[in-house]
C-alpha cells in the first residue's frame, strides 16, 4: 500500500534500482568465478608459493636436528647451522609476502586465521632451537615441535578456497593429499636419521616409525587412483624408480626388525642415499601435477572472463540505457504532471475563491473566460489534461451556482430575520402597552415573562442577521454607561438572576457599538450560564486598562479542554466562512463576527476556580469616561435607580427626547425585560433594561411630569438581586387613586382656584392615562407605516 501511494519519481527510481540490482546479481554470478581466479592467483603467489620452499627446508632442518640429537652431539654442527640460516631466510620471505595488503584482502577469514597460526608457530621456532641446543628437548620432543609447525602449514593449505569447477577442485584436493603424504615419509626419514645416529630403536621409536610408514603407504595408495591419467602415469613411473623400490625394501626390513637386538638391518648411509632422491623426485612429480592443473584452469578462466565481459558489459550498457530512458521519460512526465498540478492549485486557490467572492458581491461571471482550456498534448497526460479542462469548467460552474445559492440563502435568512425582528419589535410594543395598563401583579408578572422571552427572540433574530453578513437595526447615537450596556446584555439572558454584576467604573460606550456589544456580551454570558451548574453564579466585571476597557465573564462550570480552548480562540480570532451545514457552535461564530466588526478582542482561558473565563477587550476608541457617573451604594456595587410609587409614567417621559421634523416628538422609552423565575425571591419584580430604547412617534405634546413624589423617607425601600437588579414591589407604581378598592370621589366645588388635593390627583391621573393612550396609538401608527418592521 505504501509503494502504491508513492510518487512517480519514487516508483521510477525503484524500477531503476531493481534493474540495477538484477544486473549486479547476474554480473556477480559470473564475476564470482573470475574473482575466485583472481584471489586464487593472489593467494597462490603471496602465500602458497613462498611457503612450499620454506616447508621443504623445515623438513630438512627437522631431519638434521633429530640426527644431531640421536648422535648425542653437544654443539651445533655446521650443516645444521647452514640449514637454520636457509630456513630463516625463506621464513622472512614468506612472512613479508603473506602480510601484504593485497594478500590479506584476497584471503578469507579462515585462511587469515590459518596464516596467523603458521606465523605464531614460526615465532616459536627460535625457542624450540634454544631448547634443543640447551639439551632440554629429547628426540621425541623435538620431533613433536617440528611436526606441529609443519602441520600448521598443511592446515593453511586445506583452507585455500577451491575453484568452482568441480573436476579442477577434486584434482587440486588430490594433489594436496599426496603432498601431505610426502610429509609423512619426511617424518619417517627424520625419525630414522635420529635412530641411525644413536645406533638403534627404542620400542616407542619403532612403533612411531611403523605408524608413519603405514600412514604414508595408505594415503599414497588412496590418492593415486583419483589423479588424472597424465598425473597418474607420472606417479606410476615414480613408484617404479630405483630409490622408491629400495626405500620400500628397507622399510620392510626395518618394520620387521626387533628393537631388542643391537644390530640394525639397514645402515644410515644406505637409507639416506635412497630416501633423499625419493623425497626430491616426489616433490618434482607433485609440482608437475600442480602445473598441469594450472594449465587446465587457464581455459576455464578465459571462459569466465568472456562471460564476465558479455554479461557484465552488455548488461551494464542495457542498465545505463534504461536509466537514461527512464530519467528523460520521468522528466517529461513530471513536467506535464507539474503543469497539471499547478493548474489545479490555481483553480482551487485563486479562481474558485475569486469566482465565489465576485458572485457574493453580485458580479456576473463568465465561465468560459474563468476556465480557459489548457494544452497538455495528445498523449495519455494530454487526455488527463483534457479531462481536467472539463473538470475545471464544471467546478467553476458549480462554484458559481453554489455561491449564488449561498447568497440567495443569506438573503432569505436576512429577509426572515428582518421580518422576525419587526414582528418582535411590534410584540414588545404591545407588551409594553399591556404592562402599563395592567394592575394585577400576577398578570403583570406573566407579561414581564413574555417580555423577556420576546427580547431573547429578538436576539435570535439578530443572530440570523449577523450570520447573513448584515448589521442589526438597533443603533444608538448617544453614548451609554457601561453598566447599562452590561445590564442590557443581562436582560437578554434567560437565567440572568445567576449573574453577579461587579462595579464597572465610570465609563460610557460610544453609541455606534452599543447594540453589537450588548449582543456579544449576551451571547458570552448566556454560554457561561448554560454550561455551569445551576447552583453557581457567573461573575461579570470590568475595568479600564492601558489598551481600552476589559470585561471579564467568569463561570464555575466544568471548563474546556486545552485543545478546545485553543480551537475556540482561533475560531474567534480568525472566523471561517459561515456555512449552512457543519456549524455546531453558532454563538462563537456570532461573537467572532461582532468582535471583528469593532476590532474587539475576545479570549477564552481556563479559570483558576474551575470553569472558563472570557476576556473581552474593547479598544480605546469605543470607550469614554462618564462625565456624570451614577452614584453607588456604600458597598461599591452599582445599583439601578429606585423606582418611586406612581412614577412609572414620569420615568418613561423623562428619557432623552429630541425634536424631529413636522412637529413630531420622538421619545425614547425603557422596556422591562421580564420577571424572575416564579420559584425565586422577588419573582414578580421586573428588571429594567436601561439600554433597550426604541423610537416612537406621536403627535401628542410632551407629557407633564407626574405628581411630586412623596417624602423619600416615607417611600418603600426597593430590594435588589445579588447582581444589583431591583426587585419589583407590587402596586408601588400605581396612582394613589387606584390603590383603594373603593375610591371616593371628592365633591367638586365650583371655585377652580380652591381644588382639593384629591381633585388635583384625579386630574393628574386622567392626564397620565391620556398620555399612555396617545403613546400607544402613536406606536400603532408607526408600526403600520411602510418599512416599520425594519
Amino acid at each position: 500500500m505504501r509503494f502504491r501511494n508513492a510518487s512517480v519519481r519514487a516508483k521510477i527510481t525503484a524500477l531503476i534500482v531493481s534493474l540495477t540490482c538484477l544486473w549486479a546479481f547476474a554480473a556477480w554470478v559470473t564475476l564470482r568465478e573470475g574473482a575466485n581466479l583472481l584471489w586464487a592467483a593472489t593467494v597462490n603467489g603471496s602465500v602458497i608459493d613462498p611457503s612450499e620452499p620454506l616447508l621443504v627446508e623445515l623438513q630438512r632442518e627437522r631431519r638434521l636436528t633429530l640426527a644431531r640429537l640421536g648422535a648425542g652431539a653437544s654443539e651445533e654442527d655446521r650443516a645444521l647451522r647452514d640449514q637454520r640460516a636457509k630456513t630463516d631466510g625463506l621464513r622472512a620471505t614468506f612472512e613479508e609476502s603473506a602480510s601484504g595488503t593485497v594478500a590479506e584482502f584476497a584471503m578469507d577469514d579462515v585462511l587469515l586465521q590459518r596464516v596467523s597460526e603458521v606465523k605464531a608457530q614460526l615465532t616459536q621456532l627460535a625457542a624450540t632451537r634454544k631448547a634443543i641446543d640447551a639439551g632440554r628437548a629429547d628426540l621425541s620432543q623435538a620431533a613433536a615441535r617440528y611436526n606441529g609447525l609443519i602441520d600448521a602449514f598443511y592446515r593453511m593449505y586445506d583452507s585455500v578456497a577451491e575453484f568452482d569447477d568441480k573436476e579442477v577442485a577434486k584434482d587440486g584436493r588430490t594433489l594436496n593429499d599426496i603432498h601431505r603424504s610426502r610429509e609423512m615419509f619426511a617424518r619417517e626419514d627424520a625419525l630414522l636419521a635420529g635412530v641411525f645416529a644413536k645406533g638403534g630403536f627404542t620400542p616407542a621409536e619403532h612403533a612411531e616409525f611403523v605408524k608413519a610408514a603405514g600412514v604414508f603407504d595408505y594415503t599414497l595408495n588412496e590418492q593415486l587412483p583419483k589423479l588424472p591419467a597424465e598425473d597418474r602415469a607420472d606417479f606410476d613411473g615414480w613408484l617404479k624408480s630405483a630409490p622408491v623400490t629400495r626405500v620400500q625394501a628397507m622399510e620392510t626390513q626395518l618394520i620387521r626388525h626387533d628393537p631388542a637386538t643391537d644390530q640394525l638391518p639397514v645402515s644410515g648411509e644406505e637409507w639416506r642415499r635412497s630416501a633423499e632422491p625419493m623425497l626430491s623426485t616426489m616433490q618434482t612429480v607433485t609440482l608437475a601435477g600442480g602445473d598441469r592443473l594450472l594449465e587446465r584452469i587457464t581455459p576455464v578462466a578465459v571462459g569466465v572472463i568472456v562471460r564476465l565481459i558479455l554479461a557484465g558489459g552488455l548488461g551494464l550498457f542495457a542498465v545505463v540505457a534504461s536509466i537514461v530512458l527512464s530519467i528523460t521519460t520521468s522528466r517529461q512526465l513530471l513536467a506535464q504532471l507539474r503543469k497539471l498540478r499547478d493548474a489545479a492549485h490555481e483553480l482551487s486557490d485563486r479562481r474558485l475563491p475569486s469566482v465565489v467572492e465576485r458572485i457574493g458581491h453580485g458580479e456576473e461571471v463568465d465561465v468560459a473566460k474563468e476556465a480557459p482550456a489548457l494544452d497538455f498534448g495528445d498523449d495519455e497526460i494530454g487526455q488527463v489534461g483534457q479531462a481536467f479542462n472539463t473538470v475545471q469548467r464544471t467546478a467553476i460552474s458549480v462554484a458559481a451556482e453554489q455561491a449564488e445559492l449561498r447568497r440567495s440563502i443569506r438573503d432569505i435568512l436576512l429577509s426572515l430575520a428582518r421580518r422576525t425582528q419587526g414582528l418582535v419589535h411590534r410584540q414588545l410594543t404591545v407588551l409594553d402597552v399591556m404592562e402599563r395598563r395592567e394592575t394585577d401583579p400576577e398578570e403583570l408578572k406573566e407579561l414581564f415573562r413574555l417580555d423577556h422571552l420576546a427580547i431573547r427572540m429578538r436576539r435570535n433574530a439578530e443572530n440570523l442577521i449577523v450570520l447573513s453578513g448584515s448589521a442589526p437595526a438597533r443603533t444608538w447615537r448617544r453614548s451609554v454607561p457601561m453598566v447599562d450596556v452590561v445590564r442590557g446584555a443581562l436582560a437578554e439572558v434567560e437565567d440572568y438572576t445567576r449573574v453577579t454584576l461587579m462595579p464597572m467604573g465610570d465609563v460610557v460606550l460610544v453609541g455606534r457599538a452599543v447594540g453589537d456589544v450588548i449582543h456579544l456580551l449576551a451571547e458570552l454570558i448566556e454560554n457561561a450560564v448554560s454550561f455551569s451548574p445551576p447552583y453557581t453564579n457567573v461573575q461579570v466585571s470590568g475595568q479600564l486598562v492601558a489598551n481600552g476597557y476589559v470585561i471579564e465573564i467568569e463561570d464555575r462550570g466544568l471548563g474546556m479542554k486545552p485543545e478546545d480552548l485553543q480551537a475556540a480562540n482561533a475560531r474567534i480570532a480568525d472566523p471561517p466562512e459561515f456555512r449552512i451545514t457543519g456549524t455546531a457552535r453558532l454563538g462563537l461564530y456570532v461573537v467572532s463576527q461582532l468582535a471583528r466588526r469593532h476590532d474587539i478582542q475576545v479570549v477564552l482561558k481556563a479559570s483558576p476556580y474551575g470553569g472558563t473565563t472570557v476576556v473581552v477587550l474593547l479598544p480605546q476608541e469605543l470607550v469614554q469616561l462618564d462625565p456624570s457617573p451614577e452614584p453607588q451604594d456604600d458597598d461599591g456595587r452599582e445599583r439601578l435607580p429606585r423606582r418611586q410609587p406612581g412614577a412609572a409614567a414620569g420615568a418613561a417621559a423623562a428619557t432623552a427626547t429630541r425634536q424631529v421634523p413636522s412637529g413630531n416628538v420622538r421619545t425614547l422609552r425603557q422596556v422591562r425585560p421580564g420577571p424572575l423565575p416564579a420559584d425565586m425571591p422577588g419573582a414578580s419584580a421586573p428588571v429594567t433594561d436601561p439600554v433597550r430604547q426604541e423610537a416612537e412617534t406621536t403627535t401628542a405634546p410632551p407629557p407633564a411630569p407626574s405628581e411630586t413624589p412623596a417624602d423619600p423617607e416615607q417611600q418603600p425601600v426597593a430590594e435588589f438581586t445579588p447582581s444589583g437588579l431591583p426587585l419589583r414591589v407590587p402596586q408601588a407604581n400605581l396612582a394613589p387613586a387606584l390603590r383603594d378598592e373603593n375610591p371616593t370621589q371628592p365633591d367638586i366645588e365650583e371655585d377652580d382656584d380652591e381644588r382639593s388635593p384629591e381633585e388635583i390627583r384625579a386630574m393628574m391621573g386622567s392626564l397620565q392615562s391620556g398620555t399612555r393612550l396617545g403613546r400607544s396609538r402613536a406606536a400603532e401608527m408607526m408600526d403600520d407605516q411602510p418599512g416599520g418592521e425594519a
